[in-house]
C-alpha cells in the first residue's frame, strides 16, 4: 500500500470564469461547462471532455476524451 503523501498530486488548477465565457468547443462551437472535480471542460453537445492542466485548458480534439 502506498502512503498518500507519496502519491503524485494532480494539479488541474482553476479555470478563470471570464475565460470560460469566451471558450467554445473546437468541434461544435458550443459552450462549455467546467467540471471542477474532474478538472475538465465539458462539451455536452460533442460528448467530449477537454483536460485542464495547471489551469490551462487543452482544447485539442485529440486530447479530449469521449463522455456519455
Amino acid at each position: 500500500m502506498t502512503d498518500a503523501k507519496d502519491s503524485p498530486k494532480i494539479n488541474f488548477g482553476k479555470v478563470d470564469p471570464k475565460l470560460l465565457e469566451i471558450l467554445a468547443c473546437p468541434l461544435t462551437k458550443s459552450s462549455l461547462r467546467y467540471d471542477e472535480k474532474a478538472g475538465e471542460l465539458i462539451s455536452d453537445k460533442a460528448g467530449l471532455a477537454f483536460p485542464v492542466r495547471d489551469g490551462i485548458p487543452i482544447m485539442l480534439i485529440e486530447e479530449a476524451r469521449e463522455i456519455e
